[in-house]
């Protein structure tokens, strides 16, 4: 850095550019009851794998690869061998050799550490086993804020939401005395008065009053927002969804001045050599004078060779399955979601007869909606989070008698539960509650902490009060109204993105899927990790409402597609962490269907008794796994047991995704780890579905690979820490480890770590697709975000087809070897 700039050097366009630049670092994290898997890392993609994970060690001290001590665990066990070792060498061009690599397991290079600012100085001034640090401090005045403004479902005491987050918070930072008493800095309240009035202004006053050097302003001004990377994803997804509207939102600007704001209000204004910010200059030229480039290199060739370890064994499995033939004589389809989870299900479900095929799609199923439950304007959207709905459906049971009668119970029953609402939102609400209704409250609280045996349906699905709703069902008509040839269009449509345009099974079914867990703020993100944290019941409902319309069909038959008089579609959900899966509707089934949906249902039962024997050692149940009764019954105290930091490994583990012909991958066994999407290159001669998967379903796996791999490599920042001291911020917004702190965000440490192992294997995503290297290439050529993961290594491209498997690395195919 420089000695302080004059007010005339300073650039005020420059200033923006460079907060611009800061600000789109910074990549979302959604509300809890949208939670969805986001890539920490998705802003970053535009530079190299290797550049990002230099730029976030120096810039915030976060690292992208495990420590050295986790790379020697790994080969000591042999999950990495010299083979890989030597194969990573090899790939990158490295002028380090294996005997390099294995010499450095046994340094003990410093851990990253956070860019110093002028607050980092002070607090190593300090005596912190007897005083509170001063970066600690601003954190937690900021985030605690943060979390009334943004507040909306929680708290009565709202501060200056009216206005925008700077203003407010600098207008009540001038007659908060907290921070000063603490500190025992009784200026903070005067000073902050003369603070500028506009966050852009903010900006530009402290980087002239710190002395800034304007080639360092972006590493700066990323250093000073990463100290408050929560809350930062937090505005962020403000602005993530006011683009998707079409607008824009400049919260995240607010929130560097607060942060830049107070490096100012904590300057003592003194510049001769000796001085806090001399010594400030200094630590700063000295953190980035260092690189620490060869600790990086040998880490990062660690980091490839366990990812070859792993691709080895992928590679092998699918290169030496056998090409399971169709039948002719199939009597079920069943769709099941990309997600990994189902790859175990799916492959127990077929195991049941010869006569199942099983499917992977977007367990959204193709439907751009939101969702509102009748007689209420709760509205949620039922898609992944890069997408916008386009259609609000709600439910009906067809009869507007019985709608009638289910709106006016919801209404009442929801009104009974907001006038308890002040109790709640009081401090001490609990004890306020139980004194109001007495011991039988209590007895309430203390029954359903109690881990029982209930399914989803009973625990999970949210009570809109007693009426007739068994009747009611999600209708696409409710968007589409009567316009019967729109409704054809869209089932069209579905039908060919699923594979399913040839000839359909007497049974089609439609599995959604979702999770049971209780006393778990993150619990939507478990129901699943990309579509805004819901199940997908009411899309498989909502689908295959649509597909048994008999108007539909007629249309869709005017129009040279006909759905057999002997097919019906059924809805179904996947219960992620018990393994059952629940049939929907099948009372509106012909009469011809009853017997096979009774065998369906007994082929479920024995597929789901037998995932959860798989799965049982995982789950510390290995002792029941030869029990199916008592695991059954253990699964589901699990799942119940609000004690239980562990009910299901959500999507931990994952690895890789494979877009093949099932017939690839039927009787291969991939240990839950894959995500499976069909796709048969002879449906799609011009690359349009090709194009459709790599740039929605490769980009959503990308973000859910990258979030269980953030959550391991660096959960101080990017995870969320310990689940047991989970407090929820503002209702919905995130959650604090403890009682304060900045938001956490991403997965607890208790999802990936079983508290003596790591359960998750930080691994970049291996994609691999069967089809001609043209319609990748052209996808690939066509798309710059897909290219930028591609080409910067955030993720890992395969091809296979008959004759073997080859790899793409820098635009170039190469033949995998063993």
């Amino acid at each position: 850095m420089n000695a302080p700039a004059t007010r005339a050097i300073i650039d005020t366009q420059s200033v923006l550019e460079a907060i611009d630049a800061a600000c789109e670092r910074i990549a979302p994290t959604w509300p809890l009851d949208r939670m969805i898997a986001v890539s920490p890392y998705w802003e970053r993609i535009d530079q190299p794998f290797d550049q990002a994970c230099n730029a976030l060690e120096k810039i915030a001290g976060s690292s992208l690869t495990m420590p050295l001590a986790y790379y020697r665990e790994q080969l000591e066990r042999g999950h990495i061998t010299k083979k890989d070792l030597k194969k990573a060498v090899r790939e990158s061009r490295s002028s380090l050799t294996v005997r390099d690599l294995l010499g450095a397991l046994h340094a003990a290079p410093p851990a990253p550490v956070h860019a110093p600012l002028l607050s980092s100085i002070l607090d190593a001034e300090r005596d912190l086993h007897h005083e509170p640090a001063w970066c600690d401090t601003i954190t937690h005045q900021v985030a605690q804020f943060c979390a009334a403004y943004f507040d909306r479902d929680q708290a009565d005491w709202h501060p200056g939401r009216e206005r925008p987050l700077y203003a407010s918070w600098r207008d009540s930072l001038t007659r908060d005395h907290s921070v000063s008493l603490l500190m025992k800095n009784p200026r903070i309240a005067a000073r902050a008065r003369t603070l500028q009035d506009t966050p852009e202004a903010q900006v530009e006053a402290a980087l002239l009053q710190l002395g800034v050097a304007p080639q360092q302003w972006q590493q700066y001004l990323q250093s000073v927002i990463m100290r408050l990377s929560g809350w930062a994803a937090w505005c962020a997804y403000q602005r993530w969804q006011a683009r998707l509207a079409g607008g824009d939102d400049h919260t995240l600007v607010d929130l560097l001045a607060i942060r830049l704001g107070w490096e100012c209000l904590v300057d003592d204004g003194e510049r001769e050599p000796g001085s806090v910010w001399h010594r400030w200059q200094r630590a700063w030229n000295d953190h980035f004078h260092d690189t620490g480039e060869n600790n990086l290199q040998v880490r990062l060739l660690w980091q490839r060779a366990q990812e070859i370890s792993y691709q080895d064994r992928l590679f092998q499995q699918l290169g030496n399955a056998v090409t399971a033939p169709a039948t002719a004589s199939t009597q079920v389809q069943a769709v099941f979601c990309i997600d990994v989870r189902s790859e175990v299900i799916r492959r127990h479900l077929e195991a049941q007869s010869g006569g199942i095929q099983t499917l992977g799609f977007a367990g959204f199923f193709g439907l751009p909606i939101a969702y509102a439950p009748l007689g209420t304007q709760a509205s949620r959207p039922q898609l992944p989070g890069l997408l916008a709905p386009a259609l609000h459906i709600s439910e009906s049971s067809g009869d507007p008698g019985i709608d009638q009668q289910v709106v006016k119970a919801r209404q009442a029953h929801l009104q009974r539960q907001a006038g308890w609402r002040p109790f709640r939102s009081l401090p001490a609400s609990a004890f306020t509650l139980v004194e109001t209704l007495g011991l039988g409250y209590a007895a309430k609280l203390i029954k359903d902490s109690l881990p029982g045996t209930a399914g989803r349906t009973a625990s999970d699905t949210p009570q809109l009060g007693a009426a007739d709703t068994g009747r009611l069902r999600p209708s696409l008509k409710t968007a589409l109204g009567d316009n019967v040839a729109e409704q054809a269009e869209m089932a069209s449509r579905v039908l060919d993105n699923m594979g399913l345009s040839g000839n359909l099974a007497p049974l089609v079914l439609l599995v959604g899927h979702g999770s049971q867990t209780r006393n778990n703020p993150q619990r939507a993100g478990l129901d699943c990790g990309a579509c805004c944290g819901q199940a997908g019941d009411i899309n498989a409902r909502a689908l295959a409402d649509l597909l048994n319309d008999s108007a539909v069909r007629a249309e869709l038959a005017g129009n040279g597609r006909s759905i057999p008089d002997t097919t019906w579609f059924v809805a179904g959900l996947h219960n992620t962490t018990t393994d059952d899966i629940e049939l929907f509707d099948t009372g509106l089934a012909p009469a011809c269907h009853t017997e096979a949906l009774a065998q369906l249902r007994q082929q479920l039962r024995a597929a789901g008794c037998a995932a959860r024997r798989e799965r049982a050692p995982s789950l510390g149940l290995q002792q029941l796994a030869d029990h199916p009764s008592k695991l059954e019954k253990a699964v589901r105290r699990l799942a119940n047991d609000w004690a239980q930091t562990r009910p299901e490994w959500g999507l931990a583990n994952n690895a890789a995704f494979i877009v093949a012909p099932r017939s690839r991958t039927r009787d291969v066994d991939l240990g839950g780890r894959s995500f499976l999407h069909d796709y048969d290159p002879r449906r799609d001669p011009d690359g349009r579905l090709l194009e459709q998967i790599m740039t929605a379903p490769m980009i959503v796996t990308h973000w859910i690979n990258m979030q269980y791999y953030a959550s391991t490599v660096d959960n101080r920042r990017y995870g969320s820490g310990n689940k047991i001291l989970h407090n929820v911020v503002g209702g919905r917004i995130g959650v604090f480890e403890g009682n304060g702190g900045d938001l956490r965000i991403g997965l607890a440490r208790q999802s990936v770590h079983d508290g003596s192992d790591w359960r998750h294997e930080p691994l970049r995503l291996t994609v691999v697709i069967e089809a001609p290297r043209h319609l990748i290439e052209q996808v690939i050529d066509s798309h710059e975000m897909v290219r930028n993961l591609l080409d910067h290594q955030w993720l890992h491209l395969a091809r296979i087809d008959d004759q073997g498997i080859e790899c793409y690395r820098q635009g170039l195919w190469q033949t995998w070897t063993w």
